[in-house]
């Protein structure tokens, strides 16, 4: 496979960031970016993808799971599959990159080929659904894709939504992956400030954090703030505000661990009332699994401890305990020599990991920011992932040719 010539390459990096901004203008909410699982505007963002694929000599449908997928066929029948792929969906008032840009990519990659045939298909997949906004349920789209459908994957009104787009979803089950996968490789913003602290361009995902989240109650007593003496005081917001410094200081002592109180709901939520009761989040992440399950079991712990002495009672609610997931060495090896980064965040890659091999190339998020209109990438950034993404087409074409 011939590589463009570095002038040309540019061109299809600002290429692929203008197709990211023009499919970003498909909203729900004039003058921001917000598209949810197969909303109305998934339409206009289906047709789009669809003429570029079409004009790169793919194959286009769209499953019963409201996924758009592209084939690029290989000249050999038997041929095995390689996915290249991301979600389409956005959470509110979002930018341009997150997810979208790795359909785009995969897009890009093809046109690149122009025309030429290798010993594997590439099937460009866009995933109807991964921020579980709309309906609160995640990864519809990837979940869909991997075999994993269940009654929550078509509840809440997401059977629905498949139904008004147009699809049928009695026939979810047929948006599953071929049996002859290579593997799944997804391009995807770090969507945080590592590698831009780093100066570098792009980054291997060696594995996507193992997450704990639930809630910590603190149950006190309210009572008038200006009548109870502080030595009698069962003051609930008060042991949760020396639980949650807590939090932060083991969090900055334990390597790799990032650990947040990102929520309180407090009652009664008055400015003159003792809290009575408060309820904070607590959401750990870390790529051991262990490591994170001991903390959580630390963090509980010491929350009782804090409870006792100040006349407290105290209990968790888990609500995730969701495992830490590893890409795959041989695959992620033919991306090349680049930093390797734990991925702080969740991504379709740790769907699809379950079914079939999976690496993830992350490029530059400028000043680390994501979910908001602000978010962008460098086109440097986009033509050093072109270079990434050729060179793994290549390598794996001579692996499998």
């Amino acid at each position: 496979m011939q590589r463009f010539l570095s002038a040309a390459q540019t061109v299809v990096a600002q290429t692929v960031i203008a197709r990211c901004r023009a499919l970003a203008e498909y909203t729900e909410e004039p003058g921001f970016t917000t598209r949810t699982f197969l909303s109305e505007p998934m339409h206009a963002v289906h047709g789009c993808l669809r003429a570029w694929m079409e004009r790169a000599g793919m194959t286009v449908g769209v499953d019963h799971a409201g996924n758009l997928r592209g084939l690029y066929a290989a000249s050999r029948p038997d041929a095995r599959r390689l996915y290249i792929g991301s979600h389409l969906d956005t959470v509110p008032r979002a930018g341009a990159f997150d997810g979208i840009l790795g359909v785009v990519m995969g897009v890009a990659l093809v046109e690149i080929l122009a025309g030429r045939q290798m010993d594997f298909e590439i099937e460009v997949v866009g995933f109807s659904e991964e921020e579980g906004v709309r309906f609160g349920v995640p990864f519809i789209g990837s979940r869909a894709f991997i075999g994993e459908v269940d009654d929550e994957l078509l509840s809440r009104g997401v059977s629905d939504a498949i139904a008004a787009f147009g699809l049928d979803p009695t026939r979810i089950g047929e948006a599953q992956a071929s049996s002859n996968a290579l593997g799944y490789l997804e391009f995807h913003i770090e969507q945080g400030p590592v590698l831009d602290s780093l100066n570098l361009s792009l980054a291997v995902v060696e594995a996507i954090v193992g997450q704990s989240r639930g809630d910590v109650i603190f149950e006190g007593h309210a009572n008038h703030a200006g009548t109870t003496p502080m030595n009698l005081r069962h003051d609930a917001l008060a042991g949760a505000a020396e639980w949650i410094s807590l939090v932060e200081r083991e969090a900055r002592s334990t390597p790799g661990l990032v650990a947040t109180v990102g929520r309180l709901d407090i009652s009664p939520g008055a400015g003159n009332v003792i809290a009575g009761s408060v309820r904070a989040s607590l959401d750990v992440r870390h790529s051991d699994d262990e490591t994170r399950c001991e903390i959580v079991r630390k963090l509980t712990d010491r929350a009782r401890q804090i409870a006792a002495t100040r006349g407290l009672t105290v209990r968790w609610e888990q609500r995730l305990d969701q495992a830490a997931v590893a890409m795959d060495a041989d695959l992620s090896n033919l991306l090349g020599r680049h930093h390797k980064i734990t991925s702080g965040a969740g991504h379709d890659a740790m769907i699809v990991a379950r079914r079939m091999p999976t690496a993830m190339l992350f490029l530059r998020s400028p000043g680390g920011i994501s979910h908001h209109p602000d978010e962008t990438v460098r086109v440097e950034d986009v033509d050093a992932a072109l270079d990434a993404g050729i060179g793994f087409l290549e390598r794996l074409d001579a692996r499998h040719g």
